[in-house]
């Protein structure tokens, strides 16, 4: 019955060769934001910054998959919508204080 109930709400566990593939993505991505910014003045400082949001980015994705296990499968389906709205609100939270603060910025000067 306890089985049951984790396979409805989308709570599974990953097998040890998908949390390896998840590790080993997270290291690869780790290492090359890390080699982007030690290159210094090599890489024009647009590509730096565009090659960290990038892997950033695809270290998320990498997270969300492999270490919560958010997929496109109906059992996780909830865990997705409660993601989304989470990110919502965060940006909604996060937006109205940037609004403010300039606001505040420009009407202070």
């Amino acid at each position: 019955m306890n089985q049951t109930l984790l396979d409805r709400t989308g709570a599974s566990g990953g097998s040890i060769k998908s949390y390896a593939i998840g590790f080993i993505l997270s290291i690869v991505l780790t290492a090359l934001a890390f080699g982007l910014v030690m290159l210094g003045e090599t890489v024009p400082r647009g590509i730096t910054f565009i090659g960290i949001f990038a892997a950033g980015t695809l270290q998320i994705l990498v997270h969300l998959h492999y270490f919560l296990h958010l997929n496109s499968s109906s059992a996780a389906r909830w865990n997705v919508l409660v993601l989304l709205f989470t990110l919502l609100i965060m940006t909604i939270f996060i937006g109205g204080s940037l609004w403010i603060m300039s606001n505040l910025n420009y009407r202070m000067m």
